[in-house]
């Protein structure tokens, strides 16, 4: 099967490296030809456009940072609009916009090419364990056609339903998350403040009903208050997008969104902090730094 991949970040190459095993051919493009030495090394073809890439392609992938990329690469100079042909499947692994999502399933419809979104979700360690899930909006048959390589990059694809389907669980996800990391950061603060060692307060609340869940395990598995980004990071930058395109999709369905529009104008916060390539994580130093405490220890960022 001859498959390209479009964005080699910290994401996308890993992804990539899995789908390369499973391809008869394979052909990467990024803006940065270095990031992509190894796949070129293990035999991989190296395209200077996107157009270029999306040649003759029975599969081609992209997994970009912002909506805005995805639409340059499909329909910019050079884009894959301009070469790819009919009959070819595209997969978009990028955390993308509803919106986004259906204004190009239609461009890529009427030339007979089929857009599915397919976001995400697990981080860059998951990426290289191919511990990932998989949300994918489209035709069901379709999905089952791709579905071996879905599983090559990760093992729990899931059909969400129509094109569009798998970005709103995706965003749907990143809204729970990041609720998540808030919710338990102020219960978490508000104890200390109150006089309560870390360790024994997590303990203690993880022991009762309701904080039985992976968010407070992850407060017991943390072991400091470090909020630097490096490669295995999922960006602030990043968890601002997220957090914006799913209120955007709430407002835009008329949904009330109490604690989501709080979360966002912390992440806004921690932007102008000047946070934006930290650990999507620092958005509880904006929680603990306003109670005027230092935590000894937290978990990192979204999910």
């Amino acid at each position: 099967m001859k498959i390209g991949w479009i964005g080699v970040g910290n994401m996308g190459k890993p992804m990539a490296k899995h789908i390369q095993e499973y391809a008869s051919e394979f052909t990467v493009c990024d803006l940065n030809q270095d990031a992509a030495i190894d796949i070129l090394e293990d035999g991989g073809t190296w395209a200077e456009t996107p157009s270029k890439c999306a040649e003759n392609k029975d599969i081609l992938f992209m997994s970009l940072p912002m909506p805005q990329d995805v639409e340059k690469v499909c329909l910019g100079k050079d884009g894959i609009i301009e070469s790819v042909k009919e009959g070819t499947i595209i997969l978009d692994a990028s955390t993308n916009s509803l919106s986004m999502v259906k204004k190009l399933h239609k461009l890529f419809e009427e030339k007979g090419v089929e857009f599915l979104d397919c976001p995400v979700s697990g981080g860059v360690i998951g990426a290289m364990k191919k511990d990932m899930s998989i949300m994918v909006g489209g035709q069901e048959a379709t999905y089952k056609k791709i579905k071996p390589a879905l599983d090559a990059m990760g093992d729990k694809a899931i059909y969400c339903g129509p094109v569009g389907s798998g970005t709103i669980c995706k965003l749907s996800h990143q809204l729970f998350s990041g609720l998540l990391l808030g919710i338990t950061t102020e219960v978490l603060t508000s104890g200390v403040k109150a006089g309560m060692d870390l360790d024994t307060l997590v303990d203690a609340i993880s022991r009762c009903a309701s904080a039985k869940n992976p968010p407070f395990d992850n407060w017991k598995d943390a072991k400091e208050y470090n909020f630097e980004g490096d490669e295995m990071s999922f960006f602030l930058e990043l968890a601002a997008k997220d957090v914006r395109l799913a209120c955007e999709m709430g407002r835009e369905n008329k949904v009330p969104l109490d604690m989501a529009n709080i979360l966002e104008q912390k992440v806004i916060e921690a932007l102008n902090n000047g946070w934006g390539r930290k650990n999507s994580g620092i958005v509880r130093k904006i929680i603990a730094d306003r109670a005027g405490i230092e935590l000894d220890y937290a978990p990192g960022g979204f999910a």
